[in-house]
């Protein structure tokens, strides 16, 4: 654990002596631009949700956003660099519910936390959307009963793949696994562009992907959908079934949200509010939102904060479950 430590506090630091100290009382906010850390690589979740609202959100602040992806442990390295940019709003997050998971897997390994959920205050939720398990559609697999079955036979045979140990998706196919009684080996990336990529390749058999990612591929037939975690299909993938009518009770959101070191002002944080609250009204972002089969599921601070509280709670339940995961 010594070297990704030592990564991270790399990023930290170079986070630190990367953006100068500022004043935010002493001018108004903003006047220059303002940066947005994306703990992960370009085309998973957390990177298209701000890329998707990027134009809006500019026109709202009247200034420019500049989007860093940070990637690394699964969005660690990201967080970490996030949670200590100086507290004056010029450096924010667009962060996945491993915002909430990371300090928990440091808990559970008796690690001193990179980072803590206190460290960040919540400016606006964007979007949510339940994950699927999509595979690779040359797999003779055609329902999610076939899957099982198969795997049952050959346990450890076949591979799954994730955005990284305890990730955003990685937890829904542990919980997956679990209630179905069967193994498969675990192939971790750094984040959901890599892990769609390890699927198209044949590295994996499937992943537990946000529809957004998987849309593309499934209307060209290179993927297969088998489940949606919840309760109900998605509108958008009227063949794919929930877990409920299969059977397992199966609860995951990926949601994508934008947060701030916790001492930003509170002056600060309202423009920010207000900028995120009329950019999801902007024809333009609807539009996108649209052709990208992704609901925008909005929340201003208050409300997703306590949204925020309750899927920390059980989300750190299931990392429980899940146990130590040794990186290899």
């Amino acid at each position: 654990m010594t070297r990704f430590t030592a990564v991270l506090a790399a990023a930290v630091l170079a986070t630190s002596a990367a953006i100068p100290l500022h004043d935010a009382q002493a001018q108004s906010f903003p006047n220059r631009p303002v940066t947005v850390i994306v703990p992960f690589p370009p085309g998973g979740v957390a990177d298209l949700s701000i890329r998707t609202i990027h134009a809006s959100l500019e026109r709202q602040l009247k200034q420019t956003i500049v989007i860093s992806n940070r990637a690394g442990a699964a969005g660690a390295v990201g967080m970490a660099a996030a949670a200590a940019a100086p507290a004056d709003g010029y450096t924010i997050m667009c962060a996945l519910p491993s915002i909430s998971t990371i300090p928990e897997v440091d808990a559970l390994f008796g690690r001193t936390p990179v980072f803590k959920r206190e460290q960040f205050q919540p400016i606006a939720r964007l979007n949510a959307d339940p994950s699927m398990l999509v595979i690779n559609a040359s797999l003779p697999w055609k329902t999610l009963k076939e899957m099982v079955e198969d795997v049952k036979k050959k346990p450890g045979e076949y591979v799954y793949t994730s955005s990284g140990i305890y990730g955003a998706s990685h937890f829904p196919m542990e919980q997956l696994l679990h209630g179905a009684g069967i193994k498969m080996r675990h192939l971790p990336t750094n984040g959901g562009g890599p892990a769609t990529n390890a699927v198209l390749g044949g590295h994996a058999a499937g992943w537990a992907s946000p529809p957004a990612l998987a849309s593309p591929h499934l209307a060209a037939g290179k993927m297969r959908g088998l489940v949606v975690w919840g309760d109900v299909r998605l509108e958008e993938f009227p063949d794919v079934p929930s877990a409920k009518e299969l059977g397992f009770d199966l609860q995951y959101w990926v949601w994508a949200g934008l947060f701030a070191p916790k001492a930003v002002p509170a002056d600060t944080i309202n423009v920010l509010r207000r900028a995120v609250g009329e950019a999801v009204k902007d024809p333009e972002y609807i539009a996108a939102m649209k052709k990208a089969q992704t609901p925008i599921a909005y929340m201003d601070a208050p409300q997703f904060q306590e949204f925020w509280d309750k899927d920390a709670v059980r989300l750190a339940e299931v990392t429980k479950k899940i146990g130590r995961v040794e990186e290899k």
